[in-house]
């Protein structure tokens, strides 16, 4: 019986031994589990394995520039004539100035320098063999023009020596305004012009389709820019100039004279330069305007004349074109895209007393009425309808 007792009472002790070594060891881990959880560490780079990247859209940047278009200076005796002061220097800005007032509202504003401005020292002179005063080129800088074009038919009217006071005149003002068409070495003729306007680059050519059977000297043919047995080289130019620059313009001399239409070489040409590259065709020559046409889906615009800037010529050739289209760039990221927009033309006559040519001034038809152009509407009327005979999409009016 006693030994039962203490059986009893040692069970009890181990069982008393067996649970408080439980509650220990359960406290142990009661105790550690908070700290476990306090200092646990996470997981990033597990983290960054399940996370999608954050997609940032590239950055959208768009820019434009406008371009202003004219045509010929063509400078004849009549029109040097009223233009010359007393002391024997010349002022034509009263003759341009309702011009150069749409001008300046452009970024960039051309027009073709038809005659060669030699100067007044080599002797002014006019139709068929032209020279003319250097003071024309200076006022159409004053009125806002900025690209000038020289490769035409009557480069060679002067000589080499013609050309070198013109290239002269018009390198001494390269900070205001571009001329191309007119070379005194191969390099030169071999070079691209690139510019840039409101972040926009664009590379300016010029070329003629020759010079009147005037023959530049042997061994001088860079002189002027005569595709006449060089197309390939033009058309190369214009594929190196679509790799330099975002815009390439092209001025080119063509076509039939006083004819109001292009002819097949103009239209074949056209075609040619646009797939070249060119974005811009300003064609003239004809002394007559021409149509203005979309070319490869709205790649090129193609403006096949623009008449005569000013002359003392007659009847429709005193009718001259203006042109504008907008150039505008669209970058995102890596990639740009190049458009032209809102281009338009509208019209300008060259007034001038009759017989006299007093009083010559270039108005456009906007600011005409019949007492100075007698039946101007009727004019306009037939006039506009050329522009857009081979694109009526064309906006007429607008400046």
């Amino acid at each position: 019986m006693a030994r039962r007792k203490k059986l009893k009472k040692t069970g009890k002790i181990i069982i008393g031994v067996l649970l408080a070594a439980a509650l220990i060891i359960a406290g142990i881990f009661i105790w550690k589990k908070p700290d476990v959880q306090i200092f646990k560490q996470p997981n990033t780079a597990q983290k960054r394995e399940t996370e999608s990247p954050v997609y940032e859209k590239p950055k959208v940047e768009e820019t434009s520039f406008s371009l202003f278009m004219v045509g010929d200076g063509l400078i004849h005796g009549a029109v040097y004539y009223w233009a010359e002061q007393p002391d024997g220097t010349y002022e034509f800005k009263p003759m341009l100035n309702r011009i150069g007032e749409i001008a300046r509202q452009y970024d960039v504003a051309y027009y073709n320098q038809e005659t060669i401005l030699g100067g007044t020292e080599m002797g002014l002179s006019s139709y068929p063999v032209f020279n003319s005063p250097q003071e024309f080129g200076m006022n159409m800088i004053e009125e806002g023009f900025d690209l000038v074009s020289t490769a035409t038919n009557h480069s060679m009217d002067m000589g080499a020596a013609g050309i070198e006071s013109q290239y002269n005149f018009w390198k001494s003002h390269e900070d205001q305004i571009l001329m191309e068409g007119t070379n005194m070495s191969w390099d030169e003729r071999n070079e691209i012009s690139v510019r840039e306007c409101n972040g926009i680059s664009y590379a300016f050519l010029s070329w003629t389709f020759g010079t009147n059977g005037i023959p530049m000297p042997e061994g001088q043919e860079y002189l002027v820019n005569s595709y006449d047995g060089y197309e390939d080289e033009m058309l190369d130019q214009v594929r190196r100039a679509d790799e330099m620059a975002d815009v390439v313009i092209m001025a080119i001399h063509w076509g039939t004279e006083y004819a109001d239409y292009p002819n097949d070489h103009q239209i074949w040409l056209a075609q040619e330069l646009s797939d070249a590259g060119c974005d811009i065709i300003i064609g003239n020559h004809p002394h007559m305007i021409q149509p203005v046409q979309w070319i490869n889906d709205h790649k090129t615009i193609c403006f096949y004349a623009l008449g005569n800037l000013i002359s003392a010529q007659f009847d429709d050739s005193l009718v001259g074109m203006m042109g504008a289209v907008t150039v505008n760039k669209r970058t995102e990221g890596d990639k740009t895209e190049i458009t032209l927009s809102d281009v338009k033309a509208d019209l300008h006559w060259t007034y001038g007393e009759v017989n006299e040519w007093r009083g010559m001034e270039v108005i456009p038809f906007t600011q005409l009425n019949d007492s100075i152009c007698p039946g101007y509407q009727e004019l306009y009327s037939r006039m506009s309808q050329i522009i857009t005979a081979m694109d009526d999409s064309i906006q007429v009016g607008g400046f």
